[in-house]
């Protein structure tokens, strides 16, 4: 068995409490080969940096401030000297044998690119919820290639992820362009059509749910059909995938975005336009798209 270097990318902004607990689950880890590189994003004083001074292996770079974790992530990645890669935000925890577990499987599995997980969700105080984020009905669903049934469907948990390395040279870097929040979704399915995915039904991250997590922002996702309805573009263009399967996936970005008229039901109407004029169109679709309009 051998022990490849894992680099572990954290992505932070003026949360220097939280980002201690992160960076002791991440020293905590029982497998040791790693470095750990803090990207802060322009957080306007130097707790952050002095917290970081404490950790040997703590590599920190603060660059100006972006808005969101794409490109501090993507700063972490060209850094990246590690055979894997990994990524956790300033306010999640890894429990101790999450890298050594994936690892593992990817060493042993090397069809495999890409390794994930379900969370344990944890309150602001680090306390257990009792939900479990990420956990398909059925295993399979996010096992193997997965890249006809992710689009519109579902995404990854970004902490519970460990990736190839050799999967980002043909993927390229998270968008920085897209709002906070979706993001890692339009990531994670452009990976899904260059690699399989290995699924591990065990939670080994803690997922924090706080006011002011990133991920609670709903309007980072009203937008991301139609960023991903521009991969689908690309990949199509690109002979990635074929004219059918462009339909098939377009059709669920427009399943997708109809579940936002509740939430934002101008917005997302508008989209649906953009996304395919024709679809609203259809009997069965027109009928739907009424009935949320007239419940909301």
């Amino acid at each position: 068995m051998s022990y490849p270097l894992v680099s572990i990318i954290i992505p932070t902004y003026d949360r220097t409490d939280f980002l201690k607990l992160t960076i002791e689950s991440v020293i905590n880890q029982t497998y040791e080969n790693i470095e750990i590189i803090v990207i802060d994003d322009g957080t306007p004083h130097d707790g952050n940096l002095l917290l970081c001074q404490t950790f040997e292996k703590v590599k920190y770079i603060k660059i100006e401030n972006s808005g969101g974790p794409a490109k501090p992530r993507n700063v972490g990645i060209n850094l990246a000297k590690g055979k894997y890669a990994a990524f956790i935000d300033d306010d999640d925890l890894w429990l101790p044998h999450k890298i050594e577990t994936q690892v593992n499987i990817l060493e042993q599995n090397p069809e495999f690119g890409l390794v994930h997980g379900c969370c344990q969700v944890i309150n602001e105080n680090g306390i257990i919820q009792a939900q479990i984020a990420g956990r398909p009905g059925s295993i399979d669903v996010k096992h193997g290639d997965v890249s006809m049934r992710m689009m519109g469907n579902w995404t990854l948990m970004t902490p519970s992820v460990l990736l190839n390395k050799t999967i980002v040279d043909k993927v390229g870097l998270f968008n920085e362009e897209m709002p906070s929040a979706g993001e890692d979704a339009e990531y994670w399915i452009r990976c899904s059509f260059f690699t399989k995915f290995y699924y591990v039904d065990e939670p080994l991250v803690q997922y924090r749910i706080h006011n002011n997590n990133i991920s609670a922002e709903a309007k980072g996702y009203a937008d991301l059909s139609l960023f991903l309805k521009k991969v689908l573009t690309k990949f199509n263009s690109e002979k990635i995938i074929n004219n059918i399967q462009y339909n098939i996936l377009l059709n669920n970005l427009c399943a997708m975005q109809i579940k936002m008229v509740k939430k934002f039901s101008y917005k997302s109407v508008l989209n649906l336009f953009v996304l395919n004029p024709f679809w609203i169109f259809k009997r069965r679709n027109l009928k739907l798209l009424t009935f949320i309009l007239i419940k909301r």
